[in-house]
C-alpha cells in the first residue's frame, strides 16, 4: 500500500498535501504556526504566499477565524505572534457540519432522530 498511498498524494489535494506541495513547503516555506486541529501554516520567505497543510480531510471551514484572516491578508501578523481580542459573547469556531449527523435539523424535521408532533399543520383532505 506504500506505493498507492504515495501515487494517491501525488495526484490528489483531497488526500493531504500534494507531492508538489510537500516539495515547496520544503524547499520555501517558512512555518508560521499551529492552529487546534493541528493544521499547519506557513509562508514564504518574503511572505509574498501563504498557506495551510491541512491535518487530516482538507476543508476550509475546519480554519479558525483567526487564521482565516491572516491567510487572506486581513492582517499581517499571524494569530500566533499578536492574538485578537475576542468579545466574551463569540462562540468558539466550528467547522461546517452540513451533510453529517451533526447537521442542525429544526423540529418537524424528517431528519431529527425524535421529530416533534406539529400542531400547526392539517392535512388536507377530499369531502
Amino acid at each position: 500500500m506504500g506505493i498507492l498511498n504515495t501515487l494517491l498524494r501525488a495526484v490528489t489535494w483531497w488526500n493531504g498535501a500534494t507531492l508538489n506541495t510537500q516539495i515547496f513547503t520544503a524547499r520555501k516555506g517558512v512555518k508560521v504556526g499551529e492552529d487546534d486541529e493541528g493544521n499547519v501554516f506557513y509562508r514564504t520567505a518574503d511572505d509574498s504566499r501563504r498557506w495551510v497543510i491541512f491535518n487530516g480531510e482538507a476543508e476550509a471551514s475546519r480554519i479558525d477565524p483567526d487564521w482565516h484572516g491572516w491567510l487572506h491578508r486581513t492582517w499581517d501578523e499571524p494569530p500566533t505572534d499578536k492574538p485578537l481580542m475576542h468579545k466574551p459573547w463569540e462562540k468558539p469556531h466550528q467547522e461546517n457540519l452540513t451533510g453529517t449527523a451533526l447537521a442542525y435539523a429544526p423540529a418537524g424535521s424528517l431528519r431529527r432522530v425524535d421529530p416533534v408532533e406539529r400542531s400547526d399543520y392539517e392535512a388536507w383532505s377530499p369531502e
